[in-house]
């Protein structure tokens, strides 16, 4: 593929970080949002579905498949930078399918989440439908596969992520992403799993983004955080108009 080649140009993005230098990617939830970010210079983009969800009048988790994918669509076409989609747990779609529909919204990337209603996926299952979709996908996507150990009550989700990462890796994930691990697991996380690692930050705390990235984190991603940020600077501006 050519270097100008979107895909192309996201995946080397994650390589080769110098420690305390991740990538950084916020998340657009919308065209204008979008757009926001990339005049700010950031060289690529990862909409979280929590925010697209919200903006969209949904709750997070029940935002119908067509309709996430007619938001990815729409912020890709906004902006001329990479775009990477978070599609939960890719709704039920087969592989293929999956794959046809991500790729016709102009993403060059997906997060796929590891649990499904708040009840964690068989992860050899999980890792059988990531070579699904990667041999399907071929090098057109850069699959972020994202590991729930933290969100749930396990017994040991730091020995549960490594597991779950090395075989996501294995299966050709490109970036495995233990969300809401603590800043101390990520050592152990980034040295046991051969992948690049994805952190969850605060846009509160951009001096925390180096300390994360010297801990192991690749790239550093926000969730809806953002989003929440805007809408209390906007629900703050409304208030101060009402109170004049």
């Amino acid at each position: 593929m050519p270097t100008s080649d979107p895909v192309s140009v996201f995946r080397a993005l994650h390589q080769g970080r110098a420690p305390g230098d991740p990538l950084v990617l916020p998340g657009p939830w919308d065209a204008v949002s979008a757009r926001a970010f990339e005049q700010a210079g950031f060289p690529a983009l990862a909409t979280p579905s929590a925010a697209v969800a919200a903006s969209l009048g949904y709750e997070d988790g029940r935002t119908p498949a067509a309709e996430m994918f007619s938001a990815v669509a729409r912020i890709v076409r906004s902006v001329s930078v990479p775009v990477s989609a978070d599609i939960e747990a890719g709704y039920g779609l087969a592989p293929k399918e999956l794959v046809e529909r991500l790729l016709e919204t102009g993403a060059v990337g997906c997060n796929l989440e590891d649990s499904v209603d708040g009840v964690l996926l068989d992860p050899h299952e999980q890792a059988d439908r990531l070579a699904e979709v990667r041999s399907f996908a071929g090098g057109r996507l850069f699959v972020n596969a994202r590991v729930d150990t933290y969100l749930h009550d396990v017994p040991d989700p730091e020995s549960g992520a490594i597991e779950r990462g090395r075989l996501y890796a294995a299966a050709g994930a490109d970036c495995v992403y233990p969300i809401t691990a603590p800043p101390a697991a990520l050592p152990s996380l980034a040295s046991a799993i051969p992948v690049p690692l994805n952190a969850h930050g605060s846009p509160r705390d951009p001096s925390d983004l180096r300390r994360l990235g010297e801990l192991g984190a690749a790239r550093i991603t926000f969730g809806p955080l953002m989003q929440r940020e805007a809408t209390a600077a906007l629900r703050d501006l409304a208030g101060a108009l009402l109170s004049r």
